[in-house]
């Protein structure tokens, strides 16, 4: 047997055991778990979404109906369907979804989406209320401003 062999065979079993440390290594990395996605600030189709894990809470605004149809949207206290607030409308919609609802529903209305408006505001008194109030109409007519409708002024 010639020197060579016993060289070839302490390479080969080198190789081996490099290649086992090290897959060994690889196959006793746990993989990091995902970590978990935050509520989405948009609703893009029909359906119940959970406050707080599917959607986040805040002040949302649809530009209506798809198509002829009508908008229909509720907030509910429980999953069994406890009814807070609800529309159906022809119309573009506003909806202030509280962290304290439990779902929020919507069928037959263009997307959603979150208007970065926050809570609603404290009562006024006074003439604060009425600015406020002028503000307020600015927005939802310029949230109407596309189809050509107003919200009459006060």
């Amino acid at each position: 047997m010639s020197s060579k062999a016993p060289a070839a065979v302490f390479l080969a079993a080198g190789l081996i055991l490099t290649g086992w440390v090290g897959s060994a290594g690889v196959a006793a990395a746990d993989p990091q778990p995902a970590p978990p996605s935050a509520p989405k600030t948009t609703i893009d189709h029909d359906g119940t979404y959970t406050v707080g894990t599917d959607i986040a809470p805040g002040t949302y605004s649809s530009a209506g109906p798809v198509g002829n149809g009508t908008c229909y949207w509720k907030r509910l206290a429980n999953p069994d369907g406890a009814l807070l607030d609800n529309a159906l409308s022809k119309k573009p919609q506003v909806v202030q979804i509280q962290p304290t609802d439990k779902a929020f529903r919507t069928s037959g209305c263009q997307p959603w989406q979150i208007t970065g408006e926050g809570t609603a505001p404290a009562e006024l008194p006074g003439p604060a209320a009425g600015a406020q109030l002028q503000t307020d109409l600015a927005i939802l007519n310029g949230l109407l401003g596309p189809t050509g409708e107003r919200v009459p002024q006060s």
